[in-house]
């Protein structure tokens, strides 16, 4: 019986030994050695059959989609740009038709690194979803460990190296924007008295001195070609100069927006007719010599001479997009440039292949000069959007949400009534009756101007949500009156420490990280972190278009404690919170916002913004971080799930 028992127990205890020890994913590791500094960690993941295992870009609600953390505190590597994987398997689910990625078999993911100090291991760990054939979850962790001592040049798998990486999905309608803004600026550049009466005279001259046909088309496309050269290669020079990181800083930095606001001043001026901005003439002179050697270089100093000569019209335009380009960093100056060049370019080749459209075209007159006013008044109204950056940035209180708009109406009113023939302008010719377009404009620009004058009052005005101080930036954050939804003075104390309400939807939210989690959990709620900025226009959008939607107002204002972490906050820190970087050794941390940034940096590994995270009293991720969404549907789903995790 003794020897029965013990047998039993024996096989008892091997069979509990081996389920625990039988795991449906299995983790290797490798290294491959890109340069003396620069390496690739690689993780690989073989899946038994019947699972699978959601990739990093999983939106499905039930699962946690794959996460690695690197263990970078000693500070021997920086991590570079985000953690590749091999393209997943797209699913959707029948029930919730969310769509989410799933790998089976093996999964490979591969993150850059660069090495600052000499190391022999590198410790993380993956934290990711399995499901199997019955569509059961289960969420696991797993430490990995990356041996640097074996790092080859080249892996043994090489089709990692040569296999269609991705990364998780960036969002590219920043730079999108840019190019159409800059498209739509360029024609209207064409529409201006420097340039429109250009096209007839450089078509004609293309078709006359040229031998034939083909040739004359061919040197006007060769002269569209050089124009957008030329252009492109100043969007070049000024991300070269700054560089991608040193622009998208300025949006957020007092001064330079400040001087962005006085530049466009008197851009706008220039446009409404007290001055004109020229360059040399005695430039133009030269490079009108250098056109007149013909052949390639002939055509390119002609382009650069209608580059010059028309600076009084195209240089405002110009430099409000490389202002604007600016604000979003990287290639977004080039991309500008391109798309301006573009549109300027078109024409000049259009036009030599089909001279009959010539005759087409409207004549020059006193319209070009209407066009150059329109142009200066949107250049004033876009320049008080730079003020108001920077007085939020430096939360001077002076540039508030109703004195903003009080100037746009102004603005925007004021150009009604220029188009309605009621105030002419300097250049202006006589006006004896004013045409159809130009009255169609007139009313939309009124149209938008009583639009704005609601928001004196309280109204969110969505449609340009993204250009005013948000509504808590403001004389009456909750309307003129207070409303319903202002707090009385004992509703008010009842607030926790360090907490504030956010109008005008009434979110409870934090600013200090620290009293935020131990408010959450006091209350037994997680946490969502909001790296956010005052000069941040999605973040804007996000607020006011997609926070006050009923599903996802609720969850933010009982389901979740807010923390707001503003990373362009320029108010100094306490003496006893100054710290020293750990992105650059030697730098000491002195603002709140470079507290905010270089952790979102360190943690999360961006610094773009808006930046939302789920965690929970541990400061785990509950689901993966999202970036900017304007889908309110898509941002409800991450909502619910990240609840929905730390619940389970």
């Amino acid at each position: 019986m003794k020897k029965w028992f013990t047998a039993v127990f024996y096989f008892a205890a091997i069979t509990i030994l081996t389920a625990q020890n039988a795991k449906p994913v299995i983790w290797t590791t490798a290294v491959e050695k890109l340069s003396e500094q620069e390496f690739y960690l690689i993780a690989e993941a073989n899946i038994d059959p019947g699972w699978q295992l959601f990739s990093q870009n999983a939106t499905e609600n039930a699962a946690v989609p794959t996460a690695f953390t690197f263990d970078d505190s000693n500070g021997d590597f920086t991590i570079i740009g985000n953690t590749q994987e091999l393209e997943a398997t797209e699913r959707t689910n029948a029930v919730t038709h969310a769509t989410y990625f799933v790998f089976s078999g093996k999964a490979v993911f591969k993150q850059k690194i660069k090495l600052t100090a000499p190391s022999k291991k590198i410790n993380a760990f993956v934290e990711y979803t399995i499901e199997d054939k019955n569509k059961n979850n289960s969420t696991q962790e797993t430490d990995l460990l990356f041996d640097m001592t074996s790092a080859t040049a080249s892996h043994s798998s090489k089709e990692l190296v040569k296999a269609n990486m991705k990364t998780a999905p960036k969002d590219s309608k920043g730079l999108w924007s840019i190019f159409i803004l800059a498209f739509l600026s360029g024609f209207a550049a064409l529409l201006t008295p420097c340039v429109f009466p250009m096209i007839p005279m450089t078509v004609s001259f293309f078709t006359k001195q040229s031998k034939n046909k083909a040739l004359g088309i061919r040197n006007a496309v060769l002269y569209g070609v050089s124009i957008i050269v030329i252009y492109v290669l100043l969007g070049t020079i000024v991300t070269a100069v700054f560089g991608a990181g040193a622009l998208n800083a300025l949006a957020t930095n007092v001064w330079f927006n400040l001087m962005f606001f006085l530049l466009l001043v008197v851009f706008a001026i220039s446009f409404l007719g007290a001055f004109e901005i020229v360059l040399p003439n005695s430039w133009a002179n030269k490079v009108d010599t250098q056109a007149d050697r013909g052949g390639l270089i002939g055509l390119f100093f002609m382009a650069l001479a209608l580059a010059i000569v028309s600076f009084s019209c195209t240089g405002p335009i110009v430099g409000t997009l490389l202002v604007q380009a600016a604000s979003k960093g990287g290639i977004a100056p080039v991309l500008g440039m391109f798309g301006f060049s573009l549109a300027i370019a078109l024409p000049f080749a259009l036009f030599a292949a089909f001279p009959g459209w010539l005759n087409s075209l409207p004549k020059s007159g006193g319209w070009l000069n209407t066009v150059k006013v329109v142009l200066g008044f949107l250049e004033l109204a876009l320049a008080f959007k730079f003020l108001s950056q920077a007085d939020l940035v430096a939360q001077m209180h002076l540039i508030e949400r109703e004195v903003f708009l009080a100037i746009w109406i102004a603005v925007f009113g004021t150009l009604s009534l220029y188009l309605f023939g009621k105030i002419t302008l300097l250049h202006d010719s006589p006006i004896n009756h004013i045409s159809i377009g130009r009255l169609s404009l007139g009313m939309v620009v009124l149209a938008f101007t009583l639009y704005m004058v609601p928001g004196l009052f309280g109204a969110p005005l969505n449609l340009i949500s993204a250009f005013p101080p948000p509504q808590n930036y403001s004389e009456s954050p909750y309307g003129v009156g207070g409303g319903q939804q202002a707090l009385s003075t004992e509703a008010a104390t009842e607030l926790p420490d360090g907490a504030h309400l956010i109008a005008p939807h009434n979110i409870l939210a934090f600013d200090d990280y620290d009293k935020g989690m131990a408010y959450a959990k006091s209350v037994g709620k997680p946490v969502m972190i909001d790296f956010t900025g005052w000069a941040c226009v999605n973040c804007r959008k996000m607020e006011q278009n997609v926070w006050p939607k009923p599903e996802v107002l609720e969850m933010l204002k009982n389901k979740i404690v807010l923390i707001s972490l503003y990373v362009d906050d320029k108010r100094p820190l306490d003496t006893n919170k100054i710290v020293e970087s750990q992105l650059n050794p030697g730098k000491q941390l002195k603002y709140i916002g470079q507290k905010w940034s270089e952790m979102q940096t360190i943690k999360y590994k961006a610094n773009s913004q808006p930046f939302y995270a789920i965690i929970d009293h541990q400061e785990r991720n509950l689901i993966k971080p999202i970036a900017y969404t304007p889908d309110s549907d898509e941002y409800l789903l991450w909502l619910q799930s990240g609840i929905r995790n730390f619940k389970n």
